[in-house]
């Protein structure tokens, strides 16, 4: 049975999605949830009783002609601490008619590739077409992820990189701006950061918020990927006030977000936002939603984490490499 089954390492399925594909795989996934065309089961998110980390599953079935995909991981935020991922995973991709194993890959590239994809279609669709200054939040390897993607859908100008350590953000920094070649500059606080930027980009693993509603400038877009769990909160109670007042809060899905996201739940439990506040971002790309009405106003993006990201990206990835001839 395994003679024929794709076995992906890490190395290989990073050469096979680049992060063009990577984007156009996410467009897809979250089009398809939009149109209601795709099969999204429920995801598990379990934090160990251990440790800090969290054990977590995603299963689901982006169409008809993709077969069901699965990954199982876990987040481990002392990673970081010794230059580590802080997500590992393992990917499966079962044939769409008969069920059979097709293929097994390492699921970190893609989490760490979809994720910033996924938040590049956001900007895109969320943000104004001159947004052009990023705060970058971070310095692991998802807000790097996340600067070379949004650098894919915004000619940016300029990027300010915060985060705890000053050695981590400096380096950082530097190879960001070899990178990119555009201006990167590591600054001392998260306020330095976001004041004045179109763009913010938080991708860390915080407990309490790193950015402030006060903070933001007109226009700005916010897009969060860390607070993917109800005890993270990488943005304040005021950040969703502006958005929700002025803009909008979007979210990867309304339901999976109303049970997971850190600020996103806490807002519902205490009033300040009703579940039909939370708009789709499936519903914006397929036009059923206009989350911005003008060129000032704030928009907030909570990503936790989908299992059609996943999806998407895998087959992607089975695609290519059939087209490689592995």
């Amino acid at each position: 049975m395994t003679d024929d089954v794709l076995f992906l390492s890490g190395d290989q399925v990073t050469g096979l999605l680049g992060l063009d594909a990577a984007i156009a795989s996410q467009r897809a996934a979250f089009a398809a949830l939009g149109a209601d065309a795709a099969d999204l089961p429920g995801k598990i998110m379990h934090p160990s009783r251990f440790d800090d980390s969290v054990v977590f599953a995603y299963v689901s079935r982006l169409s008809a002609d993709t077969g069901a995909v699965a990954k199982i991981g876990s987040v481990n935020p002392g990673n970081a601490a010794s230059g580590l991922p802080t997500v590992h995973a393992v990917i499966t991709a079962l044939d769409a008619e008969t069920g059979r194993l097709v293929a097994v890959m390492d699921g970190t590239p893609i989490t760490t590739l979809r994720t910033a994809a996924a938040s590049a279609v956001a900007f895109d669709a969320l943000s104004t077409a001159d947004s052009a200054d990023l705060a970058l939040l971070g310095s692991g390897t998802q807000a790097l992820a996340h600067a070379r993607a949004v650098a894919r859908v915004r000619e940016l100008k300029s990027v300010r990189l915060w985060s705890p350590t000053p050695r981590n953000r400096a380096r950082a920094a530097e190879r960001l701006a070899a990178e990119l070649g555009v201006a990167v500059r590591a600054v001392g606080t998260a306020e330095e950061a976001v004041t004045g930027a179109s763009l913010v980009a938080a991708c860390t693993l915080s407990a309490t918020p790193v950015v402030r509603g006060e903070w933001l400038a007109p226009g700005c877009t916010v897009v969060s990927v860390g607070s993917f769990e109800p005890g993270r909160r990488e943005v304040d109670a005021e950040v969703l006030r502006r958005a929700a007042q002025s803009g909008a809060v979007v979210v990867d899905d309304p339901a999976t977000a109303a049970a997971h996201a850190g600020p996103v739940v806490e807002a519902l439990r205490e009033g300040r936002l009703a579940h039909e506040d939370l708009v789709g971002l499936g519903a914006v790309l397929t036009e059923r939603s206009f989350p911005r009405s003008g060129p000032g106003d704030i928009v907030y993006y909570n990503s936790v984490g989908l299992g059609i990201q996943d999806a998407a990206a895998a087959w992607a990835v089975v695609e290519a490499a059939r087209k490689a001839g592995l």
